[in-house]
């Protein structure tokens, strides 16, 4: 067991782990796409609708975090409860908004993969723990004074500008399908334009990355860093294959555009 960080050996331990899970995860999604949306396989068993995969997915790291933050002697004081409305608000969005607002068309057949949720669950229920945890508990540079340090000022903005930047590239990428379309049962595929689409192919996903960079800086922990970590690991193999997907779809597509990083990647 381990006390490297914290002091208590099972955050510590789970941490490591965590981490070392996160070097597993990024070596196998170079092989393996995560088997959703346009990367869906019925290789893999049972399969549900996107809108219901999503929500259950994600609801852990809610459910956890709310559990565990709870627990904590420092939950009432004003760090926390500041960081902690920037989880809730973060998975407002992610966990119920964005799930609802999915344009699925009608009677199409499950394509959100079991595998998927009960891995992410592995992941959504660690990254409530430690962050609920750490939170409420374990961060002692936590003070008032936290809230004028340029770590937690820097953090704070850049992690709002990105979120910004997601909701809006989440919004493009939505609207592609017309509710008409979506009544129709017509699973349409187009080039998305505007915003940051004119310069890579996967905005959200650059934008989250660099969202959860921006958050661990905010709260300064190895949480932060994990879900920055994990996130990364998911990601960036998928921004590539996502690219690729778009390239030998679309014969025309922009070949101005990078897969994740503008003018670089």
């Amino acid at each position: 067991m381990f006390h490297w960080y914290t002091g208590d050996s099972t955050y510590d331990t789970i941490l490591t782990a965590a981490l070392g899970f996160a070097v597993f995860v990024f070596v196998a999604s170079w092989f393996l796409p995560s088997p959703y949306g346009r990367f869906e396989s019925d290789k893999f068993g049972v399969s549900v609708s996107p809108k219901l995969g999503w929500f259950l997915m994600e609801l852990p790291a809610t459910l956890s975090f709310l559990y565990f933050f709870s627990r904590g002697p420092n939950r009432q004081e004003l760090v926390p409860t500041v960081l902690a409305a920037m989880w809730c608000l973060h998975y407002a969005n992610r966990g119920f908004f964005f799930p609802w607002a999915m344009r699925v068309p009608k009677g199409q057949k499950g394509s959100f993969s079991m595998l998927v949720i009960v891995t992410g669950w592995l992941v959504t229920s660690m990254h409530g723990y430690f962050h609920g945890s750490y939170f409420s508990r374990y961060g002692e540079h936590y003070t008032r004074e936290w809230l004028t340090d340029p770590r937690f000022i820097a953090g704070f903005v850049l992690y709002y500008l990105f979120m910004a930047g997601n909701l809006h590239a989440d919004h493009i990428l939505r609207n592609l399908r017309s509710r008409e379309e979506i009544e129709r049962g017509e699973r349409v595929y187009r080039v998305p334009q505007g915003g940051m689409y004119r310069w890579v192919t996967s905005p959200s996903y650059l934008c989250e990355l660099c969202a959860w960079a921006s958050f661990a800086v905010c709260t300064w922990s190895l949480a932060g860093v994990f879900i920055f970590v994990v996130s990364a690991a998911n990601l960036v193999p998928r921004a590539v294959a996502t690219h690729r997907w778009y390239q030998q779809k679309f014969p025309d597509y922009p070949k101005e555009r990078k897969a994740l990083i503008p003018f670089v990647w």
